[in-house]
């Protein structure tokens, strides 16, 4: 039996700010059966792409990341806010509303070629997965596809993701 996997998402409203409806996915991690869930349609939208490596950005993207790399049998890589890795970094800057934010990952996290899944628990705007697409390519990666819990469709963040295979479980129209 399938696990209503939108039903164990918690709106919070008015967080970070007032006029956001936060989706949470804290009950979807904490329920065992969910969790499994999420991991295992995730992995049958990866599988067939056979990265190498899944990137997952800091810091809800690592939790289920890490599980999806260990469930594919690839290596996981994470993107961190700047200042946060311990050696030669590159970095990607994306827009915010209020201004600009970036990501970074080791020099040498993506080898020429690899074959990389990207991962992350939402899709806004697209912004910060188009950053970490940057990073990836900045090192000779390829990306084979991008793979979200949610996607808020009405923030159109597929559009700043024209030309890439983009993967959403579950999707919120307003």
């Amino acid at each position: 039996m399938s696990v209503d996997l939108e039903s164990r998402i918690r709106d919070i409203p008015d967080f970070p700010k007032r006029g956001i409806v936060f989706k949470d996915i804290m009950p979807l991690l904490a329920d065992a059966e969910a969790l499994h869930e999420t991991v295992e349609r995730l992995a049958a939208f990866a599988e067939p792409r056979e990265p190498d490596v899944v990137l997952g950005a800091e810091a809800r993207g690592f939790i289920l990341g890490a599980a999806l790399a260990y469930r594919l049998g690839c290596g996981f890589v994470p993107a961190r806010k700047p200042g946060k890795l311990p050696w030669r970094t590159i970095s990607a800057k994306y827009a915010l509303e209020y201004g600009f934010d970036a990501l970074e990952l080791h020099a040498d996290a993506i080898s020429q070629g690899a074959r990389v899944l990207i991962h992350d628990d939402l899709l806004a705007t697209g912004g910060t997965a188009r950053a970490k697409v940057d990073l990836v390519e900045q090192l000779g990666g390829t990306v084979v596809g991008l793979a979200f819990v949610i996607e808020l469709e009405f923030l159109n963040g597929r559009d700043t993701l024209a030309g890439y295979d983009v993967f959403s479980l579950i999707q919120y129209a307003s």
